[in-house]
């Protein structure tokens, strides 16, 4: 058989099956129609036993990112550059590495525990209607995670715990300043890069070492403050008269 002839009886026969599907949907009484579909729901969960969870790059109204989209962007960098055929990459400022991560409609794979699991990243494209002199596309992205059904409540738990953990590690590694602006339907950003920085700031050395060395101490000392402030407040309910206010200057 020539490959014309079979593609030719594959056609036909996808055509009379829709055929008949919308006849039978016409046709066919609703409650009919609703117990095939749950039997049918239940046949497929039989053959194709897996989960899937899509993370949306924004939520609500697009006018913020997903922190759980960014954590998972983040955590599969390091898997996307040793599996991933197509990659995107990044360089932090004042770091000399470069970040990668999967590009759109790649595949990755993770394992914890023992378990297999399967990532991807996607998008979906649409035009919108705005008043602009540039022309608007609106991308929504995502990431898939599929795993077997058998493993819900370690996957739903300690994985993506993990996942978000990590990748709110490496996100914290590889902070950038960024400028946001508007535009059409959601938030664009870009790398803030400014010259300028403490180092480069016109004082005397020692001055300038010392005013750096007080800022790392203040930066890392979030414990000692924290206990400071508990002493504090301590103090103030002690003094506080009973069901009395503390008076404002």
């Amino acid at each position: 058989m020539k490959p014309t002839d079979m593609f030719a009886q594959v056609g036909s026969v996808i055509a009379s099956v829709m055929f008949a599907w919308a006849m039978f949907k016409q046709y066919c009484p609703y409650n009919l129609q609703e117990v095939i579909d749950k039997y049918s729901k239940r046949a497929f969960t039989l053959i194709y036993p897996y989960i899937q969870i899509s993370f949306n790059e924004f939520t609500g109204d697009r006018f913020m990112r997903s922190e759980a989209y960014s954590a998972i962007e983040n955590y599969l960098g390091s898997r996307s550059s040793t599996q991933a055929k197509r990659l995107k990459a990044d360089v932090v400022k004042s770091s000399q590495s470069i970040i990668l991560s999967m590009d759109d409609h790649e595949e990755v794979e993770d394992e914890f525990q023992g378990v297999k699991l399967k990532w991807a990243a996607g998008k979906h494209i649409s035009k919108t209607q705005s008043v602009s002199f540039y022309p608007v596309t609106d991308e929504k992205k995502y990431y898939r995670l599929t795993f077997h059904r058998r493993h819900r409540q370690l996957i739903l738990g300690d994985y993506l715990n993990h996942v978000l953990k990590e990748g709110n590690e490496i996100k914290v590694r590889n902070r950038q300043r960024k400028l946001y602006t508007n535009s059409g339907s959601y938030w664009r950003h870009v790398v803030f890069q400014h010259p300028a920085s403490f180092e480069s700031l016109a004082m005397e050395a020692e001055r300038k070492q010392e005013i750096m060395d007080d800022l790392l101490v203040f930066s890392t000392a979030e414990e000692f403050y924290a206990r400071i402030r508990e002493g504090l407040e301590a103090r103030v309910s002690t003094f506080r008269p009973a069901g009395g206010r503390v008076n404002q200057p």
